[in-house]
């Protein structure tokens, strides 16, 4: 009895033993792991699979070689075809360039005499099939089938690292397209020099949406190239170097025993001498840079950290964090050099510099959480905008390869720098930035000058008026931020005064935002709130009277009394959401997307609405819909995004309001409150200081704050500063399916 007795106890003992063990040995995930970079591909989210690393010079990433909307980055998950892999992309932008320095493994020989003037005509093209294709963070994979070589890709900040494996006893070759160009790019000159016999260098200089880029490439090998072919605009030439507008090569190898040829490169805006010094030192460590880019991205994702048992919510928020981070694009060369669109070469001293820059869409969501998450960034970022002011005496609007695109309406560079400098971020000249503010707004370009003479912008002058006038009224409450904060009175007054243009262009019959007469006493007939004009003789950008007139981010309480009082406009808010989605008109903007009612989460313009009920006595409805947003238009599959991700916006939006928060107004320096949707969520801030958010008993029925406590006080508001936040502490909210319709509420 004795011995059986001792039996059952060992029996127990290593039983018990075991599951400790096993305990030990199940650990979370990596954050990286929850991320799919395919999210965003399908639809129109216009994002790439490929690999970068955060805020990274490069993006190496396949090219499906289409010329469409939905090709802007140069990949859909829709397509099947390859054309190569590209050295620089863009992050679901409504507007396609980049795809430059084309590299392409094949095992045969390939006539590039006929150019690439489509996918069709392309000699190197490949089919390829999903169930081959991988992408992680820093990371990506492709098997060509037609040309039966296995791709993969990995980056550090300057230099791209290939992998191609090849079938044993196939040709081994590189082809290299300097001519091939997708969208709005087009080549204007290129050059490739074959160094030696495992270095090849060039340039590639274009025009398109960027209307001066100049690209400079080195690239090493780790075999040696033992044959060459070079075409200069389709003709064959067999010398070391060509130049010409559409230049080309295809490399050989010898196999030596392995299937395996890599290849590194590096860009420059300046010169391939400066590519050659942004070159990471070394040979060809590809897995070695594999898992320093993935650790790079475990770093940047882990500076937020949630807690939830449901998986896809990991994989969504994960990724938006992912996406956040890979615009804008380190430009500025290792040495500090970049170059400027008027071809001056400038040095980034005691920053690095940044590039495209989508700042109608990112001053919204993802330049706030940036300060949040980088906010060593956010110095560099605002360095940047501050030379390329230099050039034309006005802030940027949207730079791409340090070129002024002036894209989109407004000049959101300024809320950017208003929001910085509030929030006690130091490392650029306040009173320079004051002045590229101040003079920005200022000058005549763009509807300034209408907008200073009338005080909102006619609609008989300029497309887009009512759009431009209430985004320049906001621009304008930022500068007198800015103003106040510096101790400029008079001029705190002057564009305080001007930022309520809004109320010139408010009709109280309908309750719209509407195109006014230059005598300021008719509106734009006839009307239709749904109507929609892609940004061609209509009031407003991208969107209708619905989606733009809500535009006032900066006085919610003073529009809400135009509409008649909270009440008359929380009814015409929640009217804006259960709306017909019917959309009018002969030339509709494909931007209007992710349709709630006429509310069009995928576009920017759209994004702040939710949060505005915070500001009339009703945040249980700014609860709901921001719940309902973040329900319907994210998920896991490729079509994951309900718009272009527009370099950050689209996710920055998921990743602020699924912990609960937004910057309705950035420049307030304040975050709305929403409805969190995990247990818990933990921001890791500068100086190891931690601010946490709980939502006890939160589910999917469970979206209504019912009390919440500030490190343990009381917390009746419906907003919470960044000074507190970062300060550190904890934010604890119980929640519940019925609204409490006390909280919040002054």
């Amino acid at each position: 009895m004795i011995k059986k007795h001792l039996i059952l106890v060992l029996v127990f003992t290593l039983f018990f033993s075991c599951k400790k063990d096993y305990k030990k040995t199940v650990k979370e995930k990596n954050k990286i792991d929850y991320v799919d970079p395919f999210i965003g591909t399908g639809g129109h989210g216009h994002t790439y699979p490929g690999a970068t690393v955060p805020f990274g010079m490069l993006q190496v990433t396949p090219i499906n070689g289409i010329s469409k909307w939905d090709w802007c980055s140069g990949y859909h998950h829709s397509d099947s075809i390859a054309v190569g892999f590209s050295h620089l992309a863009l992050s679901g932008t409504g507007i396609g360039d980049l795809a430059d320095i084309l590299f392409m493994p094949t095992n045969n020989e390939v006539d590039l005499s006929k150019g690439s003037s489509s996918r069709d005509s392309l000699p190197y093209k490949s089919k390829y099939s999903h169930n081959n294709e991988t992408t992680t963070p820093g990371y990506y994979q492709l098997f060509l089938e037609d040309h039966n070589v296995n791709v993969e890709l990995t980056t550090e900040k300057r230099t791209a690292y290939h992998k191609y494996t090849f079938k044993k006893d196939d040709k081994q070759s590189v082809v290299i397209d300097l001519g091939f160009a997708i969208n709005w790019d087009t080549a204007i000159e290129s050059a490739i020099n074959i160094e030696n016999d495992h270095t090849i260098s060039g340039y590639r200089f274009s025009k398109g949406w960027a209307r001066n880029q100049k690209v400079f490439f080195v690239a090493k090998f780790s075999k040696p190239i033992t044959k060459h072919h070079m075409f200069v605009d389709g003709n064959k030439t067999r010398e070391q170097t060509s130049k010409g507008i559409k230049t080309s090569t295809q490399l050989f190898f010898n196999a030596n025993n392995t299937q395996e040829l890599l290849a590194k490169v590096s860009l420059s805006s300046v010169s391939i001498a400066n590519a050659k010094d942004n070159m990471r030192d070394g040979g060809f460590e590809f897995d070695t840079i594999k898992k320093d880019a993935e650790a790079d991205w475990e770093k940047a994702l882990s500076i937020i950290t949630i807690e939830t048992p449901i998986d896809s919510l990991k994989t969504i928020f994960y990724t938006a964090m992912y996406h956040a981070q890979v615009a804008p694009v380190t430009f500025s060369d290792k040495n500090g050099a970049f170059r400027k669109e008027n071809d001056s070469i400038t040095k980034a001293e005691g920053y690095t510099a940044y590039s495209t820059l989508s700042l109608w869409d990112t001053f919204r969501a993802e330049h706030p959480l940036l300060t949040l998450i980088a906010p060593d960034k956010v110095s560099d970022i605002i360095n940047s905008m501050l030379a390329y002011y230099e050039t034309k005496k006005i802030l940027p609007v949207w730079t791409l390869y340090a070129n002024e695109t002036n894209t989109m309406t407004g000049y959101h560079s300024i809320p950017v720098i208003a929001e910085a400098y509030k929030k006690g971020i130091k490392g650029f000249d306040a009173e320079k930035a004051y002045e590229a503010m101040r003079t920005t707004m200022m000058q005549d370009e763009r509807g300034l000058n209408h907008y200073k003479k009338y005080g909102y912008i006619p609609f008989s002058l300029l497309d887009e008026s009512v759009t431009i006038s209430l985004e320049f009224a906001y621009d304008d409450w930022c500068v007198a931020q800015m103003a106040k904060a510096l101790g400029k009175d008079d001029d705190y007054n002057f564009f305080l005064n001007r930022s309520k243009a809004y109320r010139h262009l408010f009709d109280k019959e309908t309750g719209f935002m509407r195109g006014k007469s230059v005598d300021g006493s008719s509106w734009n007939e006839p009307f239709d709130p749904k109507h929609s004009n892609h940004r061609e003789h209509t009031d407003y950008t991208e969107g209708n009277a619905w989606q733009h007139s809500w535009f006032v981010p900066h006085a919610v309480e003073d529009l809400a009394q135009l509409h008649g009082g909270n009440d008359i406009f929380t009814q015409r808010l929640e009217q804006l959401f259960t709306e017909s989605s019917e959309i009018t008109g002969d030339n509709i903007s494909a931007d209007i997307s992710g349709l709630i009612g006429q509310y069009a989460h995928g576009n920017e313009p759209s994004h702040h609405i939710a949060y505005m009920f915070n500001h009339a006595n009703k945040p249980w409805r700014t609860q709901y819909w921001a719940r309902q947003i973040m329900d319907t238009q994210y998920n896991t599959t490729p079509n994951g995004l309900s718009g272009n991700e527009d370099c950050g916006q689209m996710s920055a939006w998921y990743a602020l309001s699924s912990i609960g928060l937004y910057p309705m107004n950035p420049a307030s320096t304040k975050y709305e409150i929403g409805s969190p949707i995990f247990e818990k969520a933990t921001l890791n801030l500068l100086g190891k200081k931690t601010f946490i958010i709980e939502a006890e008993g939160v589910s999917n029925e469970n979206i209504y704050i019912q009390s919440a406590t500030l490190n343990g006080e009381n917390f009746n508001q419906t907003s919470i500063s960044h000074q507190q936040i970062i300060e550190g502490g904890r934010l604890h909210f119980v929640m519940g399916n019925t609204p409490n319709k006390n909280w919040g509420v002054d």
